[in-house]
């Protein structure tokens, strides 16, 4: 299935609030305590106030499992959109060099 391109991809910081945290059982002060950073960083980035960075996508990965690829390209996904939605005209007026 493809995605919508005029809807913004799913911040993981969506996906920590309404599906990763609830069925893990466990709060936000809970999931800082065990990255090893504030409620208030895993509250800005649950409330989607602050992008996952390499390095908190490292201690998600390792407290969930999965690995930070999962919460990069979900963040990636999410930075190029805004990028383009911000900067679409601009990006419009920039020509491809012509292939020789």
């Amino acid at each position: 299935m493809t995605r919508n391109p005029n809807r913004r991809p799913t911040h993981p910081g969506e996906l920590l609030r309404e599906i990763v945290l609830p069925e893990a059982g466990i709060t936000q002060a809970e999931l800082a305590r065990r990255m090893g950073v504030s409620r208030l960083t895993v509250s800005e980035i649950i409330h989607e106030k602050r992008a996952v960075t390499a390095d908190i996508a490292h201690r998600l990965g390792r407290v969930f499992g999965n690995g930070p690829e999962l919460w990069l390209n979900m963040q990636k996904a999410v930075d190029l959109w805004e990028a383009e939605q911000s900067n679409r005209r601009e990006y419009q007026r920039i020509k491809p060099l012509q292939a020789a």
